[in-house]
């Protein structure tokens, strides 16, 4: 059997200056790795008893708000599900009886409204859209759960209770906060 050029082919390729400086470039690597490992962090928060302080346009957990009255603000428009570009917010309307007037502002409300958690990526865009000041994002964390459906929350995690009155003035715009009037 006859062998070409092609198949003797020996590595006479000097080393380039990349390839020269590799072990060098590694240890100085592991020498910025073990300097910032050693060194003493000031940010380190030891949750839970120290909370970590998160900015003031922050977005956690979402409220659907009530009225002065202790009334639902939400007339199932549809807006909020139409922003959201996770396609998290779900709902029905119905049409209040006269023996529901006193828990509902207009004609028209929502039946369900759900929002899918693991879906949500807290944008803002649902309280942006919302024409009645009805869903904000508070500053509370989302719950922990265990499985999947637990993250679908309904007008029972949503809904503000009436008693217990979540405050959100810092987070209203001018515009909502003259549209609540």
């Amino acid at each position: 059997m006859k062998l070409t050029n092609r198949s003797k082919v020996v590595s006479n390729k000097k080393m380039t200056l990349g390839e020269k400086i590799y072990l060098p470039a590694i240890a100085q690597g592991m020498a910025i790795t073990l300097k910032h490992a050693f060194k003493k962090n000031e940010a380190t928060y030891q949750y839970p008893e120290q909370v970590k302080p998160r900015a003031k346009v922050w977005r956690g957990h979402h409220v659907l708000k009530r009225d002065e009255e202790g009334r639902e603000r939400c007339t199932a428009c549809g807006l909020c599900a139409v922003a959201c570009p996770a396609e998290a917010i779900t709902m029905t309307a119905a049409e209040r009886t006269k023996d529901e007037k006193h828990l509902y502002r207009e004609e028209k409300y929502a039946e369900i409204y759900e929002i899918n958690m693991l879906r949500c990526i807290f944008c803002g865009m649902c309280e942006e859209a919302c024409p009645k000041s009805a869903i904000y994002l508070t500053d509370r964390l989302v719950d922990a759960e265990n499985n999947r459906t637990s993250f679908i929350y309904g007008k029972d995690k949503l809904v503000e209770d009436i008693n217990n009155r979540i405050d959100i003035s810092d987070r209203q715009t001018e515009k909502q906060k003259n549209a609540v009037k």
